[in-house]
């Protein structure tokens, strides 16, 4: 090539004077400065990173301006392709977040969603924010100190957002650890189930009460999460099922109250690990942030990650589930399991 002190202004065709590029000697003065060979290619690498700190560019930066300089030639490197799939594998890291999957539960005997004869899904109004009251035939309200629970629920197999459009079943018993639609008191009555839609945030929120305690069991919300509000009315189609551990100051605030008679002593006789659900871990992903307080309410706030790429394991009710029975205080339908 022929070598003339010239000055070009753009970075992929540097200055040239005589056999040097940027003070290091051309090993290959008769080629381009882009086939002078691998240790000098890595030298100039190297050489941009540095400069690009001192720019406040930083090392990612000065990687991705290598490899683009270098693709604009005659092709990447090793040491570009490495540096390439090193930020791509970071960027796949950070986008899920390091999320985990919401643990997989029983749906218990008592869901109401058509897996064992009782089916809230295909009755019309179901979708709806505020469940403490039935809705169709009846209007009964259930008593107990307010909560709003928040659940946000995000797309593990799609980087970690936000899961908009799905559909959320949510059901609780109530303050006298009763469930609607099957203990004997309430089997007519529908209230604690409801349904609502992820909004653009993958958020649902419902109006609700702090759940009673039951014998057996840690105060908890079920749900059961759809890919849509099509599929809810098919409960195998739920792509996640769990439920939400109330935090222990929430339950003992509320216990005192009389909507509640007979809590405060079922819920001293259970703690998170010995409780047949969340006992495995704690709850420890279960366990919502709540503030509030018994008087002006409560606020529970929990985010679900959900991942599509792996096979349900919960879900369907257990074999004789259905029941009825049920006392204010005690265990729910007698000889049902206490899930």
């Amino acid at each position: 090539m022929t070598r003339h002190a010239t000055t070009r202004s753009t970075p992929d065709t540097p200055d040239l004077t005589g056999l040097s590029y940027e003070g290091r000697m051309l090993p290959r003065p008769d080629d381009e400065v882009v086939d002078q060979g691998l240790a000098f290619d890595i030298g100039t690498l190297f050489g941009r990173r540095r400069a690009l700190q001192v720019l406040g560019v930083g090392l990612a930066g000065g990687a991705l301006a290598a490899c683009g300089s270098a693709s604009s030639g005659s092709g990447s490197t090793a040491t570009d392709s490495a540096t390439s799939t090193s930020a791509s594998a970071s960027s796949t890291t950070s986008s899920t977040g390091g999320l985990t999957e919401i643990p997989n539960e029983t749906a218990g005997p008592f869901p109401g969603d058509g897996s064992n004869g009782a089916d809230v899904l295909e009755q019309s109004g179901v979708v709806r924010q505020d469940i403490r009251s039935s809705f169709g035939d009846t209007s009964a309200t259930a008593e107990g100190a307010p909560m709003n629970l928040t659940l946000t629920v995000l797309d593990i197999a799609g980087g970690g957002g936000p899961m908009a459009g799905v559909a959320v079943y949510a059901w609780q018993c109530n303050a006298q650890g009763e469930y609607s639609m099957y203990s004997d008191a309430i089997k007519n009555e529908n209230y604690l189930r409801g349904v609502q839609v992820a909004d653009e945030s993958g958020i649902v929120t419902f109006k609700s009460i702090v759940p009673g305690c039951y014998s057996g069991r840690w105060p908890h919300v079920h749900f059961e999460v759809y890919p849509d509000q099509a599929s809810i009315t098919d409960s195998t189609k739920a792509i996640a099922t769990s439920q939400v551990a109330i935090p222990k100051t929430t339950c003992e605030s509320v216990y005192s109250l009389d909507a509640y008679a007979g809590s405060t002593a079922n819920f001293s006789s259970i703690t998170l690990t010995s409780d047949n659900v969340f006992g495995d871990d704690g709850g420890v992903h279960q366990l919502p942030t709540v503030t509030g307080d018994a008087t002006g309410g409560f606020t529970a706030a929990l985010t679900v990650p959900v991942d599509t790429t792996t096979t349900p394991t919960a879900g369907a009710a257990p074999a004789g589930g259905r029941g009825g029975g049920g006392g204010r205080g005690g265990p729910p339908p007698s000889g049902a399991p206490t899930n």
